[in-house]
């Protein structure tokens, strides 16, 4: 396999930006050599990925990379200082310039780091070889580890012994089988697996926030079935979540993803992983991993066994999505469907219906209610509620006059 010398900017955008041009340049006149671009950006575009971040290694200090950036102009943010990280604000987006650096010394959660100007030895403390590979602003790559054969045949690899590197950070552990999601395109590596397999209860001293985050991330990939399955062969996944997993309804709910060409929903896989999507060890998944308020409510919603399933009385799903909206009642058919309930030959149309429900809106008012001359006060609160159910009961037919002949009717009763 021929492996490239150099990225051509006509064909990546991202190495003409003018805000990248702009950091670059400002950082290249303090330090004429001395920034290059890494990691995802470069990886992804070796791949003819999309890239959404780019990321900047300098010889530069984080205070000279501030002196450097502020005299070009350009916004300066000092998001990770103590360990080398600046971001710069420019055309309305960030980019994350770090400081070469190398390991002082490492407890598996955090690192205390050196600064550095040793382009290898910056790569040697990376994680897997596909992510150490540098470009300059012409595109011209840096390969110091030999990660462009590893990015373009799909080979995830730690740099170094796996075990070594893991111990520096457990959640390298959740990044292996992630970025073998995303880029693998060959068998899961041994030896980084049996590591992975090996070191899993380090996983146990790492922040909730920090294995959350991961773990969507792996969820996010299209098809991570093959790594979901080794990650439970290598009893890595019940370190990770909190309460009984069932791999068949993931894997279910998975094709079912790939069939209907949905996207890849990581919450509702979540569900799925959680025996079919029980609502206690979702509710314990939540309070474990401190998520975020609209991640809890889109989780409490999808598992609640609200009677929706493939198949179900049309007049019916209608309530459930004027009842709970479109996203519950999307999520709640999905893991139906993965759960065997109703009948999975007709989930496809009944997502097509779903998605072109308009929810009406309720005709009567209080002011209505005012006007025909019921008192304000909670019975009227009370009094609108019976009469949206009573309408949501009769499938949205009845208009405005006939809700108010019916609370005529109730306030003579």
């Amino acid at each position: 396999m021929a492996v490239p010398a150099q990225l051509d900017p006509a064909r990546h955008d991202w190495l003409r930006d003018p805000a990248g041009r702009a950091v670059m340049d400002a950082l290249l006149a303090a330090a004429p050599g001395g920034a290059r671009y890494v990691g995802g950006c470069v990886r992804n575009a070796l791949l003819g990925a999309a890239v959404s971040d780019t990321d900047i290694a300098t010889v530069l200090t984080p205070a000279r990379a501030v002196a450097a950036l502020e005299a070009a102009g350009i916004r300066a943010v000092p998001t990770g200082f103590d360990h080398g990280t600046v971001t710069a604000v420019a055309g309305k987006r960030g980019f994350e310039i770090t400081t070469l650096r190398k390991d002082v010394a490492t407890d598996g959660r955090r690192a205390v780091v050196a600064f550095s100007t040793d382009w290898e030895e910056d790569a040697s403390r990376r994680d897997f070889r596909l992510n150490a590979i540098y470009a300059d602003t012409d595109g011209r790559l840096f390969d110091p580890v030999g990660g462009i054969a590893d990015a373009l045949e799909g080979r995830v690899r730690f740099i170094g012994e796996p075990q070594a590197r893991i111990e520096e950070d457990y959640l390298r552990i959740l990044r292996f089988y992630r970025f073998h999601a995303w880029y693998g395109r060959t068998p899961l590596d041994a030896d980084g697996h049996a590591a992975s397999s090996r070191l899993r209860a380090g996983l146990r001293q790492l922040s909730a926030e920090r294995v959350w985050s991961e773990l969507k991330k792996l969820l996010s990939a299209p098809d991570p079935r093959a790594v979901l399955e080794a990650m439970q062969e290598g009893n890595v996944l019940n370190e990770v979540l909190p309460s009984a997993i069932d791999l068949n309804v993931f894997l279910s709910l998975n094709s079912l993803q790939l069939q209907e060409s949905r996207p890849a929903e990581p919450l509702v896989r979540v569900a799925a992983l959680l025996a079919g999507g029980d609502a206690m060890r979702v509710d314990a998944l939540c309070d474990t991993m401190k998520v975020s308020n609209a991640e809890r409510t889109r989780l409490g919603a999808a598992v609640r066994r609200a009677g929706v399933y493939p198949g179900m009385d049309r007049k019916a799903l209608r309530a459930a999505l004027y009842e709970q909206g479109f996203q519950a009642v999307e999520d709640q058919l999905m893991l139906a469907a993965a759960r065997g309930e109703g009948s999975r030959d007709v989930l496809s149309r009944d997502l097509d219906a779903i998605s072109r429900w308009q929810r009406p809106a309720f005709p009567v008012k209080a002011a209505d209610l005012l006007a025909a001359g019921f008192e304000r006060g909670p019975a009227l609160g009370r009094l609108m509620k019976r009469l949206e159910a009573r309408w949501v009961e009769t499938d949205f037919v009845l208009n405005r006059a006939d809700l108010l002949a019916l609370a005529r009717k109730e306030g003579e009763g």
